[in-house]
Order: C-alpha cells, then sequence, then structure tokens
C-alpha cells in the first residue's frame, strides 16, 4: 500500500515499476488469504472441539469481517464509477486546444522577447566601433545598465574575450560562443537564443536567460582591422519561466496520458480493486486478531480457574491492559499469588509440625522410660520402643487394641483402666496419679523373662486420651535388694562367725572331758552330739564365709580378655576336680567355641567365678537325670559388636516363683544351697556392663532345661 501510494503520486515511477508493484501486492494478498484461511481452519477446529471461547471469537470475527467488507465494497463500486468516468473528462478537445495556445502564447512571448534584446544590442554594439579594446570596458559596463543585461561580454573573431561587464568578470573561464554561432552572426548580422527551458528542474533552480550576439561595426578609418562581436545575457523573468515550464509540462503530461488512455483506467481500477481486497484481508484478520484479544483473558481465567481447581498454584499470566479485562486477570493472578503464598505458609507450618513430631517421636523413642497413649476406652494410640521394651511385647502391633486384651497384659491392663477410672471421677487435686505394679514378662520358650517391677504415671489429655508413663524400676529394686542382702550378709558374718569358733571348741572340750567318765551308751550319745555340733557350725561357718564374700566382692578391674581361653581353663580344671570328686558320677560338660570372639572388657578372676558358678548349677540341675548334658557356648555379633556366652542343661528348668527372683540372694532349688550363686553372678555382671539373661528351654511345650546368657562387649 505505502509503495502503491508513491507510486500514484509519481508517474513515471508508477508506470515504471507498476508490474513489479502489481506482483507484490498479489503475493502479500495471497499471504494474507493464506493467513486468513489458516486462522479459519483454528477456529474451526478449536470450534468442533468445544474449546473455551471458541464461539466468542467466531462471532466478534463475523462482526468485525462484515463492518470491514460492507463499507469498502460501496466505497470500491462509487469509486470505480468515479475513476472509469472522471478519466474520461480529462482528455476533452478545449482542454488541448487550450494547451496548444498556451503552448504558443510562450513561445511568441520569448521570441518577441528575444528579438528585442537583439535589436537594443545591434545599437548598442555602434558605441563600440571607435572604442579601442583597452577602454572598452567602461563603454561595455554603460552598455549592460541601458541594456539592464546581467553580463556584456566583446569577443574577437577568435572567441577569445576582450572585455566583459558582468558576471562574466569574476569567472576564470566564461562560456564563449561557438564558431556555428559566430559565423550565423556573420552571416545573419544577429543570433539569439533563449538557455534553460530545456531542463525545468535547472531553470526553476538557476532561472533561464536570453543570450543575443551582434557584431560590433569597423570604423570608416580601419584601424582595427579584427572584427568583434558583442553578446548580451538578459535573466527572463522568473513568473515567465515558471508558466512557461508549467504549460509544457502539462502539455507533454497530457499528450503522454492522452496516448496511454486505456492503460491509465485500467491501472487505477487494479490499484482499487488491489486496495479494496487488502482492505478487506486486512479488516478480517484485523477482527480475528481483536477477537481473539478480546477472548484471550476469558480464556487465560478459564485455564487459570481450571488449573486451581487442579491444585495447581503456581504463578499465573496477566495480561497488562489497562481495561477491565486485563485488570480482571490481574485480579485473578494475584488471587491464585496469595493463595500459594498462604499453602506455602501452611505447609511450611505442617513442616515445622512434622519436625516438632519428628524431634518429639526422636525424643520418646530415646526415652528409656515407656510412653503409651489410651484413648477413653483403652485401647492403643501410640507407644514407643521404651514401652515395648519394658513390657517385652512389641506394642506397635497392638495399636487399636485394648490394654488389657495384649496378651500378657490383662490383669495390667485392667488395672490400669480401673486406676484410670478412679482418678477421672475423683476431684483432681493433682494432675497425675502413680502407682508401683510387679508383671511377669513371660512370653514363651525363646523369650527371657523375669518379674519387671515398674513404676506407672497416668494423666489425662486434650480430646480425653489418656497418658500412661512407665519406668522400669527392676534394676533399682534389684539393687536394693542386693545393697540390703549384702548389709544383712555383712552384719551375718559378723554377728554369727564369731559365737561359732567358742562354740564349737566347748563341744570338742565337753566330749574330751566326759568321755572317759559316761558309759558305752551315754558315751555314744555324747560323742554324736558333738560330732552334730561340729559339723553345724562348719556348715555356719561356710554359709557365712559366703555372706561375707558377696558383700565383699572387689571392684572389677577391666583389661582385654580372651573369653575363649578363660571357658578352657575354667573347664579344664573342673574336669580334673570332678574327676577326683565325683568319679562316674560326674556330669559331662561340652563346649561350643566360636573362634571369631575377639577379647572382652573384663575381670579374668571375677569372669572364672562366673563360669564356674554356672557350670556348677548345670551339673546340680542335671544330676539324676537319664542322659545329663551340659553346654557352654561362646558367640560373636558382628551386628551389635558383643560377645555372648551361653549355658545351658537338659535339667528341670527353673520353677516359676524362682524364675521371678532368681538373682535375688538366698533363693534357690538346692536343698544345701545358698542361693547366692546366681546372684554373685548378677553382681559381677553388673560390674562388667555385661547383660543376663535367664529361661526355660521349650520344646513342644515341654521344659528341656534351663540357659543362662551374657552378652559383654568388646575391647576397642
Amino acid at each position: 500500500m505505502f509503495l502503491l501510494t508513491q507510486a500514484t503520486n509519481n508517474r513515471e515511477f508508477y508506470e515504471r515499476n507498476y508490474g513489479r508493484l502489481f506482483v507484490l501486492n498479489m503475493v502479500v494478498a495471497g499471504l494474507l488469504l493464506a493467513v486468513i484461511l489458516w486462522v479459519f481452519v483454528r477456529l474451526a477446529s478449536r470450534l468442533r472441539r468445544g474449546k473455551f471461547g471458541s464461539r466468542l471469537l467466531v462471532k466478534l470475527a463475523a462482526i468485525f469481517t462484515l463492518v470491514g467488507l460492507v463499507p469498502g465494497v460501496l466505497i470500491y463500486v462509487v469509486s470505480y464509477q468515479f475513476v472509469s468516468r472522471s478519466i474520461e473528462t480529462w482528455f476533452d478537445v478545449k482542454v488541448e486546444g487550450a494547451l496548444d495556445a498556451g503552448l504558443n502564447l510562450g513561445r511568441a512571448t520569448l521570441d518577441t522577447l528575444s528579438s528585442d534584446l537583439a535589436g537594443k544590442t545591434r545599437s548598442a554594439a555602434g558605441q563600440l566601433s571607435e572604442t579601442p579594446d583597452a577602454t572598452a570596458g567602461l563603454t561595455l559596463e554603460r552598455i549592460r545598465e541601458q541594456l539592464g543585461a546581467t553580463d556584456v561580454v566583446l569577443w574577437n573573431a577568435g572567441g577569445q574575450m576582450i572585455a566583459s561587464a558582468g558576471q562574466s568578470r569574476f569567472q576564470i573561464n566564461p562560456e564563449r560562443p561557438t564558431p556555428q554561432q559566430l559565423r550565423t552572426v556573420r552571416t545573419q548580422r544577429t543570433f539569439t537564443v533563449v538557455e534553460g527551458l530545456e531542463d525545468p528542474a535547472f531553470a526553476t533552480a538557476n532561472g533561464a536567460r536570453i543570450k543575443a550576439i551582434v557584431p560590433v561595426p569597423q570604423p570608416s578609418l580601419g584601424l582595427l582591422a579584427e572584427a568583434r562581436f558583442l553578446q548580451s545575457t538578459v535573466t527572463i523573468p522568473p513568473t515567465l519561466v515558471a508558466n512557461a515550464i508549467a504549460v509544457q509540462e502539462a502539455n507533454r503530461e497530457y499528450q503522454e496520458r492522452a496516448l496511454a488512455r486505456e492503460g491509465l483506467r485500467r491501472m487505477y481500477i487494479g490499484t482499487l480493486t488491489l486496495s479494496l481486497f487488502l482492505a478487506v484481508f486486512g479488516a478480517v484478520l484485523l477482527a480475528i486478531i481483536l477477537g481473539n484479544q478480546l477472548a484471550r483473558p476469558l480464556l487465560l481465567l478459564a485455564a487459570g480457574v481450571s488449573e486451581v481447581a487442579a491444585g495447581d498454584l503456581s504463578p499465573k499470566p496477566a495480561l497488562q491492559g489497562k481495561d477491565e479485562l486485563g485488570g480482571l486477570t490481574r485480579s485473578f493472578a494475584d488471587m491464585t499469588q496469595q493463595l500459594a503464598e498462604a499453602r506455602e505458609a501452611v505447609e511450611l507450618s505442617m513442616e515445622q509440625v512434622s519436625a516438632a513430631r519428628a524431634n518429639l517421636q526422636t525424643i520418646l523413642d530415646n526415652l528409656t522410660a515407656g510412653v503409651i497413649v489410651l484413648d477413653p476406652e483403652g485401647h492403643i494410640q501410640a507407644s514407643n520402643p521404651g514401652a515395648s521394651r519394658i513390657l517385652r511385647i512389641p506394642l506397635e502391633d497392638h495399636e487399636g487394641t485394648p490394654i488389657s486384651q495384649v496378651p500378657g497384659l490383662e490383669s495390667f491392663g485392667q488395672a490400669v483402666q480401673q486406676r484410670f477410672d478412679e482418678f477421672l471421677t475423683e476431684t483432681q487435686i493433682v494432675d497425675h496419679w502413680q502407682q508401683p505394679f510387679e508383671l511377669n514378662t513371660s512370653r514363651g520358650p525363646e523369650v527371657p523373662a523375669n518379674l519387671v517391677t515398674l513404676v506407672a504415671r497416668g494423666a489425662s489429655m486434650p480430646g480425653g486420651s489418656r497418658l500412661l508413663v512407665l519406668d522400669d524400676i527392676s534394676e533399682i529394686v534389684s539393687a536394693q535388694r542386693a545393697q540390703a542382702w549384702g548389709e544383712v550378709a555383712r552384719r551375718l558374718a559378723h554377728e554369727i562367725k564369731n559365737p561359732l569358733t567358742p562354740i564349737q571348741l566347748s563341744a570338742e572340750r565337753l566330749e574330751i572331758k566326759l568321755a572317759s567318765k559316761l558309759p558305752d551308751a551315754e558315751r555314744a550319745m555324747l560323742t554324736k552330739s558333738v560330732h552334730t555340733i561340729v559339723d553345724q557350725v562348719d556348715s555356719m561357718k561356710r554359709l557365712v564365709n559366703e555372706f561375707r564374700d558377696y558383700a565383699r566382692l572387689p571392684a572389677a578391674e577391666l583389661k582385654p580378655v580372651d573369653l575363649n581361653g578363660l571357658v578352657n581353663d575354667v573347664l579344664h580344671l573342673y574336669a580334673r576336680e570332678g574327676d577326683e570328686a565325683r568319679g562316674s558320677s560326674h556330669v559331662p560338660v561340652r563346649a561350643e567355641l566360636d573362634p571369631a570372639c575377639p577379647r572382652i572388657l573384663g575381670d579374668p578372676q571375677q569372669l572364672r567365678q562366673v563360669i564356674h558358678n554356672l557350670l556348677q548349677n548345670a551339673q546340680d540341675a542335671t544330676e539324676g537325670r537319664p542322659r545329663p548334658d551340659v553346654l557352654v557356648r561362646t558367640q560373636w555379633s558382628e551386628a551389635s559388636r558383643r560377645v555372648r556366652l551361653v549355658v545351658q542343661d537338659n535339667g528341670s528348668g527353673f520353677p516359676d516363683h524362682i524364675l521371678k527372683r532368681a538373682f535375688e540372694p538366698y533363693v534357690t532349688t538346692k536343698s544345701k544351697g545358698t542361693g547366692l550363686g546366681l546372684a554373685v553372678v548378677k553382681k559381677i555382671a553388673d560390674e562388667h556392663g555385661a547383660r543376663i539373661d535367664l529361661k526355660n528351654r521349650m520344646a513342644e511345650g515341654v521344659i528341656q532345661g534351663a540357659q543362662v546368657s551374657l552378652s559383654f562387649g568388646v575391647a576397642s
């Protein structure tokens, strides 16, 4: 369109490039048509798929197309009629005659001016007939003023300048008359020419002029034989020049257009048709673009609402326009951003809550105390590993189960539930209740069983939940009992041992003094009584010594020790002592020692006593059995980094009441035992930081013997 507009103002440019412009515009129109068809195909596809905004885009495109097409067609019809008829009015006989008359008038005017200048120049040339060349300059200046010329020059016959007045004086190389012009002057006695009108641009810028050349008359005396010529130049008035050029150009253009009248009509009508096509296609494309601009905010909002509904709160695009739809998209984007920030704040709060919960769970998992959360009906809601360790039950497997229905905790659960009910019905002066319990943790043949003494504390929680905290005080009770027994043993050793020796000596002295004075029957009775007294005193002394040793057990001196070597040393000595003391009644001892066992930290002397006590108890338990058997075994656990010592037998096992309190002093199944063997073992184990477990070996519900195991840490 720009090129066509420029070409219309420049007819030569238009005529020269009309073909290229037409092809170029047809290409542009074809591209616009292709774009419009492609957009319509997309609109049809969107409409067929029922995509949001498609109907709105179609309506807007149709409206804008009609708005652009109907006025365009109307203007085209009117313009076509106007152009086709107005071109004919341009070419009229009167117009052509007027242009010819104007052109002739201009020519006649220029001829008159030229003749007048030639006559005046001829008259002025007479003033130079007697004037020598040296003084011709003053005469020429007077002639220039008389003629009103811009330039006056005196030439010789060879075309060389003799003198000048006017503009030529200041030119280094003024324009000289040609030989042909000089010959014309000699023959016709004058020569005039109009310069500058051939080039309209030059004439407009520099003006046109009339130049006249005449011969200078020869003097009568013939002193100056060489011919001379006088040239005068007068500038044509600018108005006359402009009018002449205008008439000349108009006539030329009129003649050219008259010759190309039909082509000019087709050219203008083609341009008009192209303009219509471009306007219509542009209107359609503009309709689609504007319709898309109107529908785009709605599409953005629809897409954003769908994403928000799906939970996507990422930043939404917003239009920067100043209209209401653009403001609506920005408001929606701001709302989405605020929702995203709110969700981030909630997620951060949740992360903080989760972190606090994880920290609390870590604390609970590492508490030595047991923590159980119960609902109002006594169902287990949560528990920590400490509770499972204390109760010897994996409580996480029983979540949702009433604590009174957990196997092994029936009575404990009922007591806890009853205590909670009493606590909640009482006027609560304190915020918790506390009560000790003794719990038998026997769960099967493979689980060590002990009597667990624990303290339970209960409190209410928000929402009706109940908090139960358990502390295992078995070790504390055992240590208190051990301390009490040590104190008893110390006092017994002090109070009983001192009178035993005088009693024994007095009995032996009575036998010596009275044996010879009594009849045989009384003497035999005296001797038997004295022997009984002495034997019982010896027994009392051994008992007191054992209590003394238990009370005065020295502190362990820990150092790296080879446990397998200690077991072999004890077995070697124990077997030899057994051979000498027991003979064929000796109970055999088998050993299964793990060669991978590293050294442990221990006191060799005390560990030998432990091994000896355990083997002695095992042999005593299997004595009288059909096939007595005692096994001592060592095991190395790479995972836990501990060494385990196990002594087991195939005796009758521990009775239930003994199993609960086996490590307390004076608890024994032997008729002649003091019950200090396992108590000493327990005390030495505590000194070594070892864990000791006691259980009965079961097979098909029948006790197959007892097993005692100790777990030691390795030397670094």
